[in-house]
């Protein structure tokens, strides 16, 4: 599989439409939503690099792929469907063996529900549900999204719980998260600040597994018919409470990478 005819081919395809709903970041829900009948097509393409060899995984990668088709139900009531897919490849150390697939990752399905409007209150609030399901495996994610904006100043705040079973529902496991985004606009077309992730795993709800800290910059882009955001983000500390598997003190290199770096394209119709 040729990632980057990958890249090529999905990039192309967007650049052809109307006035876009931009995202400013790729982590990190702002409360606002559509208005009601507005389509909009996003892709998001997320590349997950750097595990530890202690692991197993060295020179890992996974390309994440999704694409969205969001519809405005009503002013307050988005709704979108997402088709998944992912590439990992790695090395292990002791063999050499190199390993890499390519393969679909299921649809999603996102209920954006605002409750709090951020233009009529000091803060907006929006809930948001999402179903996900590749025929093996099933993942249920809530948020609660908080956010405004203040002239050329944007921020936002989510909080999310999620719980994936695995193997047809024998294994299970939950995961908070935590996203902050900070942004400001610089002039008509560009937006730059800075976004903040921790992400958490807990296996079968009975101990808290691990924890990873990310934080880097995140730029927008956009024009009268389409927008680009990208977030790059280093880890800036990891622990794993299970032991020291990855034999790093500092990072977590077992189930979170050094470095998570997001593109989003999207365009209205």
């Amino acid at each position: 599989m040729n990632t980057r005819q990958i890249l090529t081919g999905m990039t192309c395809g967007l650049l052809t439409a109307a006035t876009a709903h931009e995202r400013i970041f790729t982590y990190t829900y702002e409360p606002a939503t559509p208005p009601k009948g507005e389509i909009e097509y996003e892709q998001s393409i997320t590349m997950r690099a750097g595990r530890d060899a202690a692991v197993g995984q060295s020179d890992f990668y996974r390309m994440e792929f999704r694409e969205e088709v969001e519809y405005g139900v009503t002013d307050n009531y988005q709704v979108s469907l997402y088709f998944n897919q992912q590439y990992e490849h790695f090395r292990d150390p002791a063999t050499g063996q190199r390993t890499s697939h390519f393969g679909q990752a299921g649809f999603s399905l996102e209920n954006l529900y605002m409750v709090l409007n951020p233009t009529e209150h000091k803060v907006g609030l929006s809930l948001y549900l999402e179903p996900t399901y590749d025929g093996e495996n099933f993942e249920l994610e809530e948020k609660v999204i908080l956010g405004q904006r203040y002239g050329n100043w944007r921020w936002a705040l989510n909080l999310t719980h999620a719980t994936e079973w695995a193997n047809n529902f024998r294994e299970k496991e939950g995961e908070f998260e935590t996203t902050f985004g900070l942004t400001r606009q610089w002039s008509s077309r560009w937006w730059l600040g800075v976004e903040f992730r921790n992400h958490n795993e807990i296996p079968e709800y009975k101990e808290w597994e691990n924890t990873a800290f990310y934080l880097g910059p995140v730029v927008c882009y956009r024009r009268a018919n389409w927008f680009a955001t990208l977030t790059v983000m280093p880890q800036i500390y990891g622990a794993n409470f299970t032991g020291n598997p990855d034999k790093n003190h500092y990072l977590e290199l077992e189930g979170h990478e050094r470095v998570n770096v997001r593109l989003i394209l999207g365009v209205d119709f």
